[in-house]
Parts: C-alpha cells; sequence; structure tokens
C-alpha cells in the first residue's frame, strides 16, 4: 500500500477517536463501491449545469458522516467548492433569533477547495479569483504587467470583476453581494485588510443590522433568517462562473430537526427541505449538490420525521422494487446499511497495514486474528443488535496499539474467543465464504 504519511496519520487519528478522517478515504473504502460510483456520476450532471439533492438515511453508525466526507474528497478531486454543516438546537433551516442564519454562516466557514481542504477557504477563493481576473486584464487588454498603481488598469479590473458578478443579480440579493465583492476587491489592491475583514463578514452573514452594514460597506441588506436561502444560490453560481464545478454543502445530524418540539417550527424546517427538493429537482438552480444525512426516524416518523409533511412522504418514498441485493441508487433516498461482517473483516486488514506501514515494522496480527476478533466482539450480549462498525475499528485500532507498543502483551486476551463459543454461532456463520 502506497500510502502518504499524512493520510495515514489522519486515518489512524480519526478512528481511534470516534470521527471519520477528513483524508485518505479512498485507501478504507469498503463495502461502498456502489454509493461512490453513483456520487460520482451525479457530480458529472452538476457540472453539466443539473442540481441534485440526496438523503442518506441510516442507523447510528452506519456510515452516513463516512459517506459525506467521501462525497467531499470525491468533489474537491472534481474541483467543486465543498461545505459541511452539523444540524443543531441553535443551527437549523427555518427559524428566529438568527438560529437559521447560523447554519448558513457555519457553511462559509467550512468553505472548502482542494488546496485549502480543512475549511476556511472563503478568503482564498476570492484572493485567487481576483488575481486571475487580474490577469486576464493584462491579457486582453495589452498591459506589461499587474498595474495596480495605475487608476486605469484597476477600473478595466474592476469593470470585469462587474461583469462576473452582475450575473448574480437574477437571484435577490445579487446586487449587494457583487457590491461586496467589489469592496473586497479595494481592500485588496489598497492593502486594506479592515475592509477586506468586513467584508468576509458580510458574506459570512455575521452582520446583524443593516445600518452597521450601510455604514461600513455602503449595502443596503443583510444576511438574515429569512434570504440566507438565497445566498447559497448565489454563491453556487458565484463560483460556477469563476471556475469552479460548482458547490456539494452537506448536511449531517438532521436528527436534530426531528427532534425540535414545537410542531410548526418543524415543520416549517420541513418546508425549506421541500423547496430545497423542489428547487433542485425542477431545475430552478444550476451547480448545486446538496445531502442530508439522517436516521430512519428522521424521515419515516410520520409523527415528527420527514413523512409527517405529506408532499414530502410523496417525494421521498424508495423505489418499491428495489431489494437489499438490486438497489436503485439515483433515487433522492439512499439507505445505508452496516457493514457486513466479512466486509468489516477486509476493512480491519486494510487499517492493520496502515498501521504497520504508518509506524514501520512488520505487522504480527494474523488474518484468524481479525476475523476472532470480531467473532469476540459480536458474541457480546446484545452486540448484534446495537455494536456499530465504528467502534469494532476503535477497539481494533486500541488492541493493535497495546501488541505493537508492548510485544510481550498476552495477546490470547484479545484474540481468544473462550467462553464466547456458544453465543457466536449467529456470527461464524456469517464468515463462512472467507472460512471457505
Amino acid at each position: 500500500m502506497n500510502i502518504k504519511r499524512r493520510d495515514s496519520t489522519a486515518i489512524l487519528n480519526s478512528l481511534s477517536g470516534g470521527v471519520v478522517p477528513s483524508r485518505g478515504l479512498q485507501y478504507i473504502l469498503v463495502g461502498r463501491a456502489q454509493e461512490a460510483t453513483q456520487i460520482l456520476k451525479d457530480l458529472e450532471e452538476v457540472k453539466k449545469g443539473s442540481s441534485v439533492v440526496k438523503f442518506f438515511i441510516g442507523s447510528f453508525g452506519s456510515g452516513k458522516s463516512f459517506i459525506q466526507a467521501l462525497i467531499q474528497q470525491i468533489a474537491l478531486k472534481e474541483k467543486f467548492v465543498v461545505t459541511k454543516a452539523d444540524f443543531t438546537p441553535e443551527r437549523r433551516l427555518y427559524g428566529n433569533d438568527n438560529k437559521a442564519v447560523a447554519i448558513y454562516t457555519e457553511l462559509m466557514k467550512n468553505l472548502s477547495i482542494s488546496t485549502v481542504p480543512q475549511g476556511g477557504a472563503l478568503s482564498t477563493i476570492l484572493d485567487m479569483w481576483i488575481t486571475k481576473v487580474q490577469e486576464q486584464v493584462v491579457q486582453m487588454r495589452g498591459y506589461k504587467s499587474v498595474e495596480l498603481d495605475n487608476p486605469k488598469f484597476v477600473t478595466d479590473v474592476e469593470l470585469e470583476i462587474t461583469r462576473v458578478v452582475s450575473k448574480m443579480d437574477e437571484f435577490t440579493g445579487g446586487y449587494d453581494f457583487a457590491r461586496i465583492l467589489t469592496q473586497y476587491y479595494y481592500g485588496f489592491i489598497e492593502g486594506d485588510q479592515e475592509l477586506q475583514r468586513k467584508a468576509l463578514r458580510w458574506v459570512r452573514g455575521e452582520y446583524r443590522t443593516k445600518t452597521e452594514a450601510r455604514a461600513d460597506l455602503g449595502v443596503r441588506d443583510v444576511i438574515t433568517d429569512d434570504n440566507y436561502y438565497n445566498y447559497i444560490k448565489i454563491v453556487s453560481q458565484f463560483v460556477r462562473q469563476i471556475g469552479y464545478a460548482g458547490l456539494v454543502v452537506n448536511f449531517d445530524e438532521a436528527i436534530n430537526l426531528y427532534k425540535i418540539t414545537h410542531s410548526q417550527a418543524r415543520e416549517k424546517n420541513y418546508e425549506t427541505i421541500l423547496k430545497i427538493y423542489n428547487d433542485t429537482l425542477q431545475g430552478n438552480m444550476e451547480g448545486l449538490y446538496i445531502s442530508f444525512g439522517g436516521t430512519l426516524e428522521f424521515l419515516e416518523d410520520e409523527r415528527r420525521g420527514l413523512f409527517s409533511y405529506g408532499a414530502l412522504k410523496r417525494r421521498l418514498e424508495t423505489n418499491r422494487f428495489e431489494t437489499n441485493e438490486f438497489r436503485d441508487l439515483s433515487q433522492p433516498v439512499i439507505k445505508l446499511k452496516q457493514l457486513r461482517h466479512e466486509e468489516t473483516y477486509v476493512l480491519l486488514q486494510k487499517l492493520r497495514d496502515i498501521h504497520a506501514i504508518h509506524y514501520n515494522y512488520q505487522s504480527t496480527v494474523t488474518n484468524e486474528e481479525i476475523m476472532q476478533f470480531i467473532q469476540k466482539e459480536y458474541a457480546r450480549p446484545g452486540a448484534l443488535e446495537n455494536l456499530t462498525v465504528g467502534e469494532v475499528v476503535r477497539g481494533f485500532l486500541g488492541a493493535v496499539n497495546i501488541i505493537y507498543q508492548n510485544p510481550h502483551y498476552n495477546r490470547a486476551e484479545i484474540f481468544e474467543d473462550r467462553g464466547v463459543k456458544a453465543a457466536s454461532g449467529q456470527v461464524n456463520s456469517r464468515f463462512s465464504r472467507l472460512e471457505g
């Protein structure tokens, strides 16, 4: 396995801590090949001007966050701008007291591009774009170089910027967005970092009053709970105009919308999801890929879930001809299953090898011991119903760490399944293909 050090570091540290790594997913991709292929197909359609919305539904630990991390990794390679946000009691799709604009602010803070994959890429995107525009003006207008001390050159660049951002005017708020980008440009060429900071604050939705925004930036509006969704669409169009393939937005922890106790507030959030669904599938937006990660109850509970909203239920019911074997991954709702035991076995093999490469040693953990470890884990009372693959992975990495750091440790404590033979028959049967 030819793996970069920073990838192995991210994989081992993240999985040991119980979270999904932000890089190197291709080295541990097991049992999700069909989903990965569909993600790539969907992103190709978005590149051509379509928009896509997906709902990745599964139990806790079924891989929803992994899938969204995979979406991000694939999209960054395909030259998309990618962002993400988790729903919380203070971050929603609809709300007052800045609870809705808070989800927008989180998205803007987490903007990522291939060269800045960890988020915080907004200023980089703008700086790279302005630099590119300046170079284009040099070529188109016959300047010898970038001449920031030449008023005519500065004006020509401003006109080119205006030409690009004027295409945002079809959306409500597009004019003010264009004005802000012009202000950011002035700060860029004049070295006025305070003006740039104020422009970034505005784009991130951090101004709370129109009076303050008008005084600082000369614009007539701010991003609020009521209009933030328009600005998501504006940003998606803007990044396409400046050369990116489109915008990918991953919303996770949708269970927090399900948990909203006030029925009208919850319904308003679902109404926004319906609006997003209609906008993407009816062709009202271009270049936008949106995903939601949620549990089965978030989707199908007819009292509090998405299915409690009739218009969404009609749209999100899965293909009635789909089975576990024959799946339709083109539909909006993708139900994720836990990895099978044989797939978990392959995953642990990969992690054993990555651990050995990372620490530069020859692993002594055998394939048979990995199988025994899985059998022992799932033979514990209640494990078949409640144990997640993430917990198995975390336990395995802990075991490998102990063995690596303590060569004389009695590894039978980890791998031998004495005392659980009677309970492990159901688990053992699932490995018949491997043992064969």
